[in-house]
């Protein structure tokens, strides 16, 4: 099950829910997303042919980040372009959050373990974030 975040027709985040079983090779984000997110499921016995990446360039605009929730659970706090909270959910263990625009937070609602990729480089917290207020004011 794949849930959308979405706000004034903007989607913030696609929630893959530990549910997601699709079988065969599932990319749930569009051809032209600058961070791609696929479930592969495949049986016992079935081969993934080796392969190299080209170098391509590419030219990416916005940072989207993927977080893996492996354990315990967290709420998930979206905010609008104003700055404001304008959604949240709550993600469980197996869960998996491609955080696509908009500003987020998280509540730790039990003890977690969280997987994160996200593009780099990481330039610091000073010049890479705008820290929000809590409870979702500017």
């Amino acid at each position: 099950m794949i849930d959308t975040v979405t706000w004034q027709d903007k989607v913030l985040a696609l929630i893959l829910r530990s549910n997601h079983g699709t079988e065969g090779v599932d990319f749930i984000t569009p051809a032209d997303s600058p961070l791609q997110l696929g479930v592969l499921k495949h049986r016992a016995g079935a081969r993934i042919r080796p392969h190299v990446h080209k170098d391509i360039p590419r030219t990416i605009n916005r940072l989207e980040e993927v977080l893996h929730i492996d354990q315990g659970k967290v709420e998930a706090e979206f905010y609008g372009d104003d700055g404001r909270k304008v959604a949240s959910a709550a993600l469980n263990a197996g869960d998996t959050i491609l955080l696509i625009s908009g500003g987020h937070g998280f509540h730790i609602l039990e003890d977690s373990r969280i997987i994160e990729v996200k593009q780099g480089p990481f330039f610091g917290t000073a010049e890479d974030k705008v820290r929000l207020a809590e409870g979702g004011n500017p």
